[in-house]
């Protein structure tokens, strides 16, 4: 397959992608934890009366009326589906940007920064951590999740171009080695963890590698809803106890 061909597969891919992520991050169980955890850790924290709110990869937008609850928005998304899709909720406008060097709005800086699953998409990722940094304002925060465990590698990954899983202690030492204070630094997704493994682990014993993104579709309401609250009630552990693996990683860091 020739170049030309494979970006064009990969940008089919993508637009599969996002078309199934806009039908279901309203409603998903996944998405809606996800927010409710993240909601808690910026309810514990100080920002500034009408506060500027960079969300760095912001999708196809399921983030944003969260994150207009703290401050004045903006957000920022490379593929230009998602940022169809993303304005389609008439929040914030998305602009176009990548990281690590192309952050757009041009010399404004940011009380809180926002990267929900986008590390792992990410080569240079101390670069990306680093840029990140230049563009918050004197003790701005940074808020970021990333997926966990390398051995939980599965097709999911491959579909999304993730390029890494971390490990929390590396993890800690990269984003304080690009100049940030560690304020939460705990995995998530706990409880639901040993489903999850099983099941990866028996994909990969039954050789699937590839994962119909298409498919990913919203279970019967009442699993929905308890599969929310299992997973979002973790929102009230992270403060109290250093959970010892999960599915996933919640970091909140400021800048010094």
């Amino acid at each position: 397959m020739s170049r030309v061909s494979r970006r064009r597969v990969g940008l089919a891919l993508e637009r599969e992608i996002y078309l199934a992520l806009a039908e279901v991050e309203d409603q998903h169980w996944w998405f809606r934890a996800r927010r409710a955890i993240a909601t808690r850790v910026l309810q514990g924290i100080e920002l500034p009366a009408n506060a500027a709110i960079l969300e760095a990869g912001s999708g196809t937008g399921g983030n944003l009326a969260m994150l207009a609850q703290f401050g004045h928005l903006f957000a920022m998304e490379l593929n230009p589906e998602a940022r169809a899709l993303s304005d389609r909720r008439s929040i914030a406008k998305a602009e176009e940007g990548m990281l690590p060097d192309r952050i757009p709005f041009g010399r404004q800086q940011f009380d809180l920064i926002t990267a929900f699953d986008v590390l792992e998409h990410i080569e240079p990722d101390l670069e990306t951590l680093v840029a990140l940094r230049a563009r918050l304002a004197a003790g701005g925060k940074l808020l970021l999740t990333v997926p966990a465990f390398g051995f939980l590698w599965s097709p999911h990954d491959e579909s999304h171009h993730h390029k890494r899983r971390y490990r929390l202690a590396p993890l800690v030492r990269l984003v304080e080695h690009a100049g940030y204070r560690i304020i939460l630094a705990n995995y998530c997704n706990f409880w639901l963890f040993p489903i999850v493994a099983a099941a990866r682990l028996l994909d990969r014993c039954k050789g699937v590698r590839y994962q119909n993104v298409a498919q990913l579709s919203i279970p019967p309401a009442p699993f929905n809803r308890l599969l929310e609250a299992v997973f979002a009630s973790e929102r009230y552990l992270h403060e109290v106890v250093r959970l010892p693996f999960g599915v996933s990683i919640i970091l909140l860091a400021q800048r010094i």
